[in-house]
């Protein structure tokens, strides 16, 4: 598995490329277009999935375009998925008072669903807090953890659908789900790190 940080994105948010084989997935598109595009080509990928972890503009705005572009089915959690449309719920319009909409995704994920990529397997974990919908994405020993953690902090709690003792619960949850894995976390925003290093910081936060 091959894992491409095309940084920075939008707003300074990460845009993974992941791959195996010739089997590639976007998660966040961030980045801009020719940059993704660019990427898959010069690698002779394919792209099978966009994926979102969360529904924040910041973490999407090449969505339509990408989607446009290559075919690809883009998956965001079945929880955010109102936020596509709606410049409120996406934040867009807190940050530049315009309503910006997205384009639907066409699959509508849930805790515990699979993705295959090449000889890999994505696997989906809910955990809501910085919003109602946001996910982790497993693959091998990478975790790819959008706004829900970070290498030295977690997501604010304060915008639409945001709850701080639900993050909590999720990070929580990670803890118990990590607990005998030596997993990597890749985030939304940031580096990446260990993810019982981040647990162990935040906890204290």
């Amino acid at each position: 598995m091959q894992i491409k940080n095309l940084f920075p994105g939008s707003f300074g948010s990460n845009c993974y490329v992941i791959s195996d084989s010739s089997h590639a997935a976007v998660i966040d598109p961030s980045a801009s277009i020719s940059g993704i595009l660019g990427y898959l080509k010069e690698n002779g990928l394919a792209l099978d999935y966009i994926i979102l972890t969360h529904g924040h503009f910041d973490h999407m705005l090449s969505l339509d375009g990408l989607k446009e572009a290559t075919g690809a089915t883009a998956y965001i959690h079945r929880d955010d998925a109102e936020n596509l449309s709606d410049g409120e719920k996406n934040a867009f319009s807190l940050f530049f008072g315009q309503n910006r909409k997205f384009s639907p995704c066409e699959k509508l994920l849930l805790h515990g669903d699979t993705l295959p990529l090449g000889g890999i397997t994505l696997e989906i974990i809910h955990t809501p807090g910085h919003t109602r919908g946001g996910i982790c994405i497993k693959a091998g020993d990478a975790l790819f953890t959008g706004d829900t953690i970070f290498a030295d902090s977690y997501g604010r709690c304060d915008l639409y659908g945001g709850s701080y003792s639900t993050l909590r619960s999720s990070l929580s949850y990670l803890r118990e789900y990590g607990k005998n894995q030596n997993l990597t976390i890749y985030p939304g925003h940031g580096g990446s790190a260990k993810l019982q290093n981040a647990l162990d910081i935040v906890e204290y936060l």
